[in-house]
């Protein structure tokens, strides 16, 4: 990528992140709901931690850090940088405000592209903008589960979710399987997690056109499905049990027994057209196992969705199209395969080898993308992962037999 377009890459996506923080007051950019999810504050700041780091310091003369303090304060998980603040504490740094943080996102991006065409880097802040993009949907999910807490169910967004449409009935294609190619091939952007590509047997099978739809959960629900141990996964009822889970994640019942969803754009009426979404992976199976269905494996999911391209629209899952839809756009779709390295995986030496590598174990992997993934970002072989108990993410369900 020449040094031109990479500049004006770097600045679209530096800007999109204080876009999604414009509707916030800084109170809300401060505040951290759950261990799980981090202050918008602290996102901007990490983000901005990333270039300094991984870009600025090795490849910067005379470099020196904008704080001293923020190597340790918005250090994420890399050890092999150093110290880090834990975690569940991020909500409780008032300190720097939020004024500072812009002003150590500018003292940064001009200090990048002062650089770019000028040393080594085009990789690193290409790695460093699709980083930034991860953090843009976790931005999102973050927030909502903030407002979510609130009893004034504040609304991100100002706008009304539009009428979604009618959901066309449950069908399925079949696909033959075989000898596939699994895993990124092309000539731009991918994780190390993608690769090597390599060859794997595939039986027939069939996936749904479209994901599990409000009004198909709301059966399961109607039907005991939370109350029937022989549905779920050990865990996952235990997580029911000990969780009190009766419904996703901002589903809520009215005293007229009427069903709420909240939104990005406020609480609504619960819309049986749209997909469900957050849903743990338990769910999900106990779900598809309610419907005479299993989870497909990641391997599936890559041949079916072989030249499909990805969506995006609304901050909320739309309704399905007709044909094979929402591979892209609407809810990252959990799949039956644990997240693990591909044969012949290595990761890339120093710190930055714990971007990916070091998280293969106790999670599974999502596959598509979601309505709070930003354009450009997905692919058919992007690997997402979370733990099967996660539901603050846009996750769905796809059945698959």
């Amino acid at each position: 990528m020449h040094a031109r377009s990479l500049a004006d890459q770097y600045g679209a996506v530096r800007r999109r992140s204080l876009m999604l923080a414009g509707p916030l007051s800084d109170e809300d950019c401060g505040a951290q709901s759950m261990a799980d999810a981090s202050p918008i504050k602290w996102h901007l700041a990490h983000t901005t931690w990333f270039f300094e780091t991984f870009v600025l310091e090795p490849h910067e003369a005379r470099f020196a850090p904008f704080n001293p303090a923020f190597r340790v304060l918005f250090n994420s998980y890399y050890n092999g940088v150093g110290e880090r603040h834990p975690r569940p504490k991020r909500g409780l740094l008032t300190r720097p405000a939020m004024a500072e943080v812009r002003a150590y996102r500018e003292n940064v991006d001009r200090r990048v592209l002062a650089l770019l065409g000028a040393a080594p880097i085009a990789e690193l802040v290409a790695l460093g903008l699709q980083h930034e993009q991860q953090h843009q949907e976790l931005m999102l999910t973050d927030v909502k589960h903030l407002l979510a807490q609130s009893p004034l169910l504040p609304a991100y967004l100002d706008t009304a979710l539009a009428p979604g449409g009618t959901a066309p009935a449950l069908a399925w294609h079949a696909f033959e399987g075989g000898l596939a190619d699994i895993g990124y091939d092309g000539a731009g952007f991918c994780f190390d997690n993608e690769l090597p590509r390599h060859r794997l047997y595939v039986a027939p099978f069939q996936l749904a056109q479209r994901l599990v739809t409000n009004g198909d959960y709301l059966a399961f629900i109607e039907a005991g499905g939370y109350r029937d141990p022989s549905l779920w996964l050990a865990e996952g009822w235990d997580a029911v049990c000990q969780q009190g889970w009766a419904h996703p994640l901002y589903w809520r019942r009215d005293a007229h027994g009427q069903w709420h969803e909240f939104t990005l754009h406020g609480e609504v009426a619960l819309d049986a057209a749209r997909p469900a979404t957050h849903l743990s992976l338990y769910e999900a199976a106990a779900c598809a196992h309610w419907m005479g269905a299993r989870l497909p494996t990641e391997a599936e999911w890559e041949l079916a969705a072989h030249g499909a391209l990805p969506a995006t629209g609304e901050l909320h899952p739309a309704v399905a199209g007709p044909g094979f839809d929402q591979l892209f756009g609407a809810c990252w779709q959990w799949t039956s395969s644990s997240y693990a390295p591909y044969p012949g995986y290595a990761s890339a030496p120093g710190a930055l080898g714990e971007y990916n590598g070091k998280f293969m174990l106790n999670q599974y992997v999502l596959r598509g993308s979601s309505c709070a993934t930003p354009a450009g970002h997905a692919r058919a072989s992007y690997r997402n992962f979370f733990p099967a108990h996660a539901r603050w993410q846009f996750t769905g369900l796809r059945l698959a037999r």
